[in-house]
């Protein structure tokens, strides 16, 4: 039994891909741009244990040297499909945990291996979540960013646990997010972390306290903000506040998907959650991709201010 950091990496776009490009051009795309994943992780001193369609499982005995071939990736990835048209473009995801591996007849079994899949499922296009155990285990020398997203449901466990992003655009540079504050000050001081979140959608406007939690959104009657949209599940998804955090979760029969101010990365949320940052939008029954779903929009403000 060894101490290894998992990586689950997939790839996003690939259904487009198809409908672009036919099957046969497609699927010689997608496997060759998952063996370039692999060749990147093994010049970093990776093993890829198996390719998954469209997606890579390997491992990494270095741990600082498995997340910064993730950021490595990501950057080169985004550069490559830069050129591409929108129906041809794929971006990678990615969900990395540490812990003891049982590796056998070429597979590995494990816990990490587990929560790097389940993270994986969880992040969205461009986005790399991990474990605690992997962003205890980097070095703290400033050289990776990453933000605490505090305690999510993670499928199979009992107890939420805690999800970092580790942020690899190279104009993210808040000390918000730099690993040289230290995992006991990640984060913004209690002082400045947003108390009251504000929901819009067309004319409808509702500021939500703390105290208001939990808030249901959905076409319902029982609905505290109310979107009258028909793929708008009757209760479609609830805010809900733990701790200095808000989290947003998924109760409903089409999705719902977030994204953030300033990234074009989009979480999809099936029966799942995410704590919502900053400030940004959500699509509810559809995703961002359809020019008619039902979108609103979400920001923070603190009553100390």
């Amino acid at each position: 039994m060894a101490v290894l950091t998992i990586v689950f990496a997939d790839l996003t776009g690939s259904t487009g891909l198809f409908e672009a490009l036919g099957n046969a051009r497609a699927a010689e795309v997608v496997t060759r741009t998952t063996h370039w994943i692999g060749k990147t992780f093994q010049a970093r001193g990776g093993r890829v244990i198996k390719y998954l369609g469209d997606g890579v499982l390997a491992s990494f005995v270095d741990n600082q040297a498995a997340v910064l071939s993730m950021v490595e990736m990501q950057r080169m990835q985004r550069e490559r499909s830069s050129s591409l048209p929108g129906m041809s473009k794929m971006q990678v995801k990615v969900g990395l945990a540490r812990g003891e591996v049982v590796e056998q007849d070429g597979d590995c079994f494990g816990d990490a291996v587990n929560m790097a899949s389940r993270l994986s499922d969880l992040s969205g296009a461009e986005q790399i979540f991990a474990s605690e155990s992997v962003i205890e285990a980097l070095y703290h020398d400033g050289e990776i960013n990453y933000r605490n997203l505090g305690p999510m449901d993670i499928r199979g466990k009992s107890e939420p646990a805690i999800v970092y992003r580790i942020d690899w655009q190279r104009e993210t540079t808040s000390e918000i997010m730099t690993m040289q504050a230290g995992l006991e000050t990640v984060g913004a001081p209690s002082s400045r972390l947003p108390s009251t979140i504000e929901l819009t959608w067309r004319e409808h406007n509702i500021l939500f306290e703390a105290m208001d939690m939990p808030v249901f959104l959905g076409r319902g009657n029982d609905a505290q903000f109310a979107v009258l949209d028909p793929r708008v599940s009757r209760l479609h998804a609830r805010l809900d506040r733990r701790g200095e955090l808000f989290v947003l979760s998924d109760i409903s029969s089409y999705g719902t998907w977030v994204r953030f101010a300033g990234s074009s990365a989009v979480i999809s949320l099936r029966r799942q959650e995410c704590v919502l940052l900053d400030k940004g939008e959500m699509a509810l029954g559809a995703s961002f991709d359809d020019p008619t779903a039902p979108i609103v929009s979400f920001w923070f403000t603190n009553k100390n201010n």
